[in-house]
């Protein structure tokens, strides 16, 4: 397995169906150990085993092999939408209908052999889900009212696990700070729980999976780490009050909107201090 990547965040993962050599030559060259995780799968049964074990970023698929087993992984395109499909293809004159019949699918891009080999990252970078992820959250969302640099520095490293479980700890030793110091300003002024927030932006990223028709609340729970979908259950009637059957229907905003409800600090958090005058 890849070590984390910078930050203790969690490497990509890529998955791979490049049964040509020279697919495959170009895939690797993409990525280093360091930054990416590569999951390479010769039939769309282990490509399907994959999506339900791990957060797959992107997915390459060698559109130069023409055989049966090439149009059963890429037809999962449409079962996995929030995972990028490219098409790595020699580009030759008679390729055409098969870069076309890979754009009907919903690929989002090609990777030409020999033109993209060096390149090829920086053109699909912008597609990976953990990078849209963190992206599209990187602006704190005003409703959760964060006033300091703390709550947005802690914000930003937990919306870069892409809804996998990060703890603390580790939280406060990227900001610097001790666990204690890190929990007590975060939720200083009234501002919601770390704890809680992490949860929260878990539950956005399950709300993004459970979009995907290939994935069923059980898979959800497993590819963002949580123990058991009956964790994951627990955590969205704590956090957002709903059932995860609903997350799917729910937006980004909608999960918010549910969280500053009365839902982003614990009880006991929220009572005076004993002896504390009125």
């Amino acid at each position: 397995m890849s070590a984390s990547a910078p930050g203790g965040t969690p490497p990509l993962c890529v998955l791979a169906y490049t049964p040509r050599e020279r697919a495959r030559t170009l895939v690797r060259g993409l990525f280093t150990r360091r930054n990416a995780r590569i999951i390479t799968v010769r039939n769309v049964d282990e490509a399907l085993e994959a999506f339900r074990d791990s957060l797959i970023d992107a997915v390459l698929v060698d559109a130069g092999a023409a055989n049966d087993a090439l149009w059963e992984v890429a037809a999962l395109a449409r079962e996995f939408p929030s995972a990028p499909f490219v098409a790595v293809a020699p580009l030759r004159v008679a390729d055409g209908p098969t870069i076309a019949r890979c754009a009907a699918l919903d690929f989002v891009d090609v990777l030409v052999e020999g033109v993209d080999d060096r390149a090829g990252r920086e053109v699909i970078g912008r597609y990976f889900f953990s990078t849209r992820f963190a992206a599209a959250l990187d602006e704190v969302p005003r409703r959760l009212a964060f006033t300091t640099d703390v709550q947005s520095a802690a914000w930003r490293r937990i919306v870069a696990h892409t809804g996998r479980a990060v703890r603390t700890e580790d939280l406060a030793s990227a900001l610097g700070v001790s666990r204690e110091h890190l929990s007590r300003r975060f939720a200083a002024d009234g501002a919601p729980n770390l704890k809680r927030v992490i949860d929260l932006v878990r539950l956005i990223a399950a709300a993004e999976l459970a979009k995907n028709p290939g994935y069923d609340i059980r898979d959800v729970a497993k590819v963002l780490g949580f123990a058991s979908s009956s964790h994951l259950s627990s955590t969205a009637q704590r956090i957002v009050g709903t059932r995860p059957a609903s997350l799917s229907a729910l937006r980004t905003v909608d999960l918010i909107e549910r969280f500053v409800r009365g839902r982003g600090r614990s009880r006991s958090s929220s009572r005076p201090a004993i002896g504390r005058s009125s």
